[in-house]
């Protein structure tokens, strides 16, 4: 059984998840606060972790930051429906995705096994094409570990951001639109005014920086989705 960690302070949210989620047939386990809820996370192997933004002892967000620093499980965030800021600050972070509470309980199941089909096709991909590298201008991505390298420099991106860069890549030169990101990186379809995407690729951005001659890497097309340029020269 894969498991699943619910980091939320509302009990009777983490009893309705855990009904929810029982007979998909994931284990889930609960942590009430922050900073409980980054030691079970480090502690242990999970498939995903759920994190709510407001939470006893460290705030989701700080929760986050520590889990990010050591670790690329997958998190999806529970945040204040209409908090965009709430969203974006969780999505620059590290967090994978998010879901507006109050949710559909079948929403969050449906949001969940997306994340993990995304996981097991990445170790499908792995097994079968082990050491396949996409290379272009000074970045380096390498298909079976899952990193980026840049400029022969180990770069730090989350896994949803991997997947969107490889994307990008794999199309170098022609458009790769929201609705197919939002597919390859997040498993579904990208929701009405969901900003997520745009949100990994300013991430990617702002760790990738310029190319060396001071091109944009990642062109926005506006009301259509992103390219990323071939390097020049």
């Amino acid at each position: 059984m894969e498991r699943i960690l619910v980091v939320d302070d509302d009990v009777e949210l983490c009893a309705l998840v855990t009904e929810y989620l029982e007979p998909e047939g994931f284990r889930v386990e609960s942590a009430h606060d922050g900073l409980e809820g980054v030691e079970r996370a480090l502690a242990n192997d999970y498939a995903i972790i759920i994190l709510d933004v407001m939470l006893p002892g460290i705030n989701g967000f700080e929760a986050l930051r520590r889990i990010r620093a050591h670790s690329n499980t997958p998190v999806l965030m529970l945040t204040a429906r209409g908090a965009d800021v709430d969203r974006i600050v969780g999505l620059e972070i590290g967090a994978d995705d998010y879901l507006p509470k109050s949710f559909n309980p079948r929403e969050l199941v449906a949001r969940i096994h997306a994340i993990l089909r995304r996981t097991r096709d990445k170790g499908e991909t792995s097994s079968t094409a082990a050491g396949e590298t996409i290379s272009l201008g000074d970045v380096r991505v390498n298909i079976s570990s899952r990193t980026v390298h840049l400029r022969g420099e180990l770069v730090d991106v989350t896994s949803t951001e991997f997947d969107v860069l490889t994307a990008l890549l794999a199309r170098a030169g022609h458009v790769v639109s929201r609705e197919e990101l939002s597919q390859a990186a997040l498993g579904r379809p990208l929701a009405p005014l969901d900003r997520s995407i745009d949100m990994h690729v300013s991430s990617l951005r702002r760790k990738l920086g310029a190319e060396v001659n001071g091109l944009e890497r990642i062109k926005t097309v506006r009301g259509t989705g992103y390219i990323y340029a071939r390097a020049s020269g």
